[in-house]
């Protein structure tokens, strides 16, 4: 894989998926994340409502996107069709994404890690996949989270603050994926509990 880039900000969208934009009465980035937010709070708590979900499937990672954001983005629970400047090349999305799935299944099935470095390499693999157009960080944490539980863990802390928008908070936990990027996962496990 190439060398990525964390942007401090969203995801940039290329403008056939700006066009996706459901709502027409926002125009602001500020009503934008408020928007977004309310839709993510109805997809966290269909996760949670979930009876022994099969979170390592393609199909939930797609249900949990798409519920997250259906109300914001037409394109919601769809893979990405562009290249972004984190990634791989978008056509290779289904293969990495059932590349990962597997390997924590198998590193679940035989104890590879503990609870909380087999789910921090699970989110920074998911991170670094970046299916979607957007909303891909957000997801990936909710994902970590709802697999924590489902190993009997506690929740994660992610900083004590919001990731969304630039902060020194935010700038340590891009720097914990950029340290996993070379093979050192410690300070994003230090980091999603900090």
């Amino acid at each position: 894989m190439k060398d990525f880039e964390y942007a401090l900000g969203a995801t940039p969208l290329d403008p056939d998926e700006a066009q996706g934009l459901i709502p027409r009465h926002i125009t602001t980035q500020g009503e934008l994340n408020e928007w977004e937010q309310q839709n993510i709070t109805q997809g966290m708590m269909w996760a949670y409502g979930r009876r022994n979900p099969d979170l390592l499937s393609e199909k939930f990672l797609v249900d949990l996107h798409k519920k997250m954001l259906s109300e914001t983005w037409s394109w919601a629970g769809t893979f990405r069709r562009s290249d972004k400047n984190i990634g791989p090349a978008w056509h290779t999305v289904p293969v990495q994404l059932r590349h990962l799935l597997d390997d924590v299944r198998y590193q679940m099935e035989h104890n590879s890690f503990s609870r909380d470095e087999l789910v921090a390499r699970f989110h920074h693999r998911l991170v670094l996949i970046h299916p979607f157009p957007n909303g891909n960080g957000r997801h990936a944490r909710l994902m970590a989270d709802l697999l924590i539980h489902q190993l009997g863990g506690n929740s994660f802390t992610w900083g004590g603050s919001s990731l969304d928008k630039a902060s020194e908070i935010r700038t340590r936990y891009i720097n914990a994926l950029r340290a996993a990027d070379k093979g050192d996962i410690v300070p994003l496990v230090l980091f999603m509990r900090s």
